[in-house]
């Protein structure tokens, strides 16, 4: 894979502002099924080459370690718990496990990737999820409602992983994305490049500036095509987008986005997508599929995940802002309806 100075538009976010400027390189590769982008600023091209590699590897180890349905490392640890089998995991895992026990009991649960079995039954764990087919029964839903597992199941002491509840299976389909980019950032960081952006579908997180000028991403509309929004970011922010519009399969006329809401079972419909700032990529990833879980409830939940710029976009096309957000964020429609919840 070679860099590229091309304009590369990705599915959520749209990376804008990229005029093929001389300091710029760019490269695309895939990893989760989708696309990646990297974009630096600054560096020659042999510099720019020379992290593709490790970008490569580092996603793809991620990938390899946390691949819900295919051979991974977390199906290995899913298959001890539904043993009743203890696991001995690496330092690495126990320290992603552990940060998302505690976004999953900052966010009342709403984030639960302790969860992967409501996920399997409505079919997301499979390749082709996007397939027509009915939705799962009430009665299924109910006997899994019964008791319904968290991430407060599992315990992990001396490296040793263990859960009493086997129904526990553990998915970080909104989490290992964000993780993925702090770990490339972090990557891009102690080879000496300064200022990046790396998106991985339409996600991402910056460091430094784009040239002159701060690095300016566009929200995608959820449902039109083009932009939103746009934001200037600031070194190290990340921006993350959960939406019902990208993964979702329609069964008679029904759409069924993949953004389930553990207490219920069935999809949440109190948003259509919620975009969250913030500098850690994996909290901000957490938090946006917590809030849009919580529809109406999101300033709370917000406020208990240590966030503080949020975008809900409501099925009604009302848009809410924090007051946070609101001072940055750049919408470009000015006849949108528009609300600031406070946070509380």
């Amino acid at each position: 894979m070679r860099f590229f100075a091309t304009l590369v538009l990705l599915s959520t976010l749209l990376l804008a502002g990229c005029d093929n400027e001389p300091g710029e390189k760019q490269a695309k590769f895939y990893a989760f099924g989708t696309e990646i982008a990297v974009s630096l600023y600054g560096v020659d091209t042999d510099t720019a080459n020379g992290t593709i590699t490790a970008l490569e590897n580092s996603f793809s180890h991620v990938d390899n370690t946390w691949h819900a349905w295919r051979p991974s490392v977390l199906n290995q640890i899913n298959q001890a718990i539904r043993q009743g089998e203890s696991i001995a995991i690496s330092t690495e895992v126990a320290d992603l496990i552990t940060l998302a026990q505690n976004l999953a009991e900052q966010s009342d649960h709403l984030f639960n990737p302790a969860a992967g079995n409501l996920f399997a039954l409505w079919g997301f764990h499979q390749d082709d999820w996007f397939n027509s087919r009915p939705p799962p029964s009430q009665a299924e839903i109910d006997h899994y409602l019964q008791s319904p597992p968290s991430m407060a199941d599992i315990t992990i002491q001396n490296g040793i992983l263990s859960s009493q509840n086997n129904a526990v299976k553990l998915g970080f389909g909104g989490f290992a994305k964000g993780f993925a980019v702090d770990n490339a950032i972090a990557s891009l960081q102690n080879l000496g490049i300064q200022n990046a952006l790396v998106n991985i579908g339409g996600d991402l997180r910056a460091i430094g500036m784009h040239g002159k000028r701060p690095w300016v991403i566009g929200i995608r509309h959820p449902r039109q095509d083009g932009m939103l929004a746009s934001l200037a970011l600031q070194t190290g922010e990340s921006v993350f987008t959960s939406g019902d519009y990208e993964r979702f399969f329609e069964y008679q006329g029904t759409r069924y986005p993949h953004i389930l809401d553990p207490r219920t079972g069935w999809p949440a419909n109190q948003a259509i997508s919620v975009t969250v700032l913030h500098h850690d990529a994996a909290t901000a990833d957490a938090a946006a599929t917590a809030l849009f879980v919580a529809g109406e409830d999101w300033p709370r939940v917000a406020v208990a995940m240590g966030v503080s710029h949020v975008m809900l976009v409501k099925p009604s096309g009302e848009i809410e802002l924090s007051p946070d957000m609101h001072q940055r964020i750049l919408l470009l429609d000015n006849d949108l309806p528009v609300v600031t919840r406070t946070l509380e």
